[in-house]
């Protein structure tokens, strides 16, 4: 299974990650490990902890992107972490493409209508984010933006829009999301 590259949207999320990453640093989906790299390049961080379901993506970003702060490992969303694992900030740059039958490319697809994935992710995060904790999210008009959005709010999700950008074939943002204790 190929790495998914760094694209317009990972782009867009790493000079967040750049500006807002501290403490303790949770990379999910990490990929080709860039959000990671950036993420432990910041002076605030303490450290990150890069998962990914795609042993092929660890081996990639282990190799391209080492460094002290970061450790990898293997992980279907948080199943692979323990359950007192917390962390200041998560990153999460998801799979968004609406899967049509017989598309299996985890790095590509988020469900059905590409936005289960993303909602089954804020179902789960807030077990592993520190009170006070941030999480640094893409969403795509691809993956009814709005809808993700809703699902945020309705699970107790404060969010900001952070930036965004259009491209010809949808609207990419990166929104800040936090809970209130």
């Amino acid at each position: 299974m190929p790495v998914y590259e760094p694209q317009e949207d990972s782009a867009l999320l790493q000079q967040f990650v750049a500006k807002l990453a501290c403490g303790d640093v949770l990379d999910m989906g990490t990929g080709s490990g860039i959000q990671a790299v950036t993420a432990a390049a910041c002076e605030a961080v303490q450290s990150v902890l890069a998962v990914d379901i795609d042993e092929e993506a660890l081996v990639f970003a282990r190799e391209h992107h080492a460094h002290e702060k970061v450790s990898y490992r293997k992980s279907d969303l948080f199943s692979g972490l323990k359950e007192e694992e917390s962390f200041d900030t998560i990153i999460f740059n998801p799979p968004y493409l609406p899967n049509e039958e017989g598309d299996e490319h985890p790095a590509l697809y988020g469900g059905k209508h590409g936005w289960e994935l993303t909602v089954r992710f804020l179902k789960e995060a807030k077990r592993h984010l520190k009170a006070g904790g941030q999480v640094l999210l893409v969403v795509s008009t691809l993956a009814n933006s709005e809808h993700v959005l809703r699902e945020a709010q309705r699970l107790g999700w404060h969010h900001e829009l952070l930036g965004e950008e259009a491209y010809f074939f949808e609207r990419v943002s990166v929104h800040r999301l936090w809970r209130q204790p």
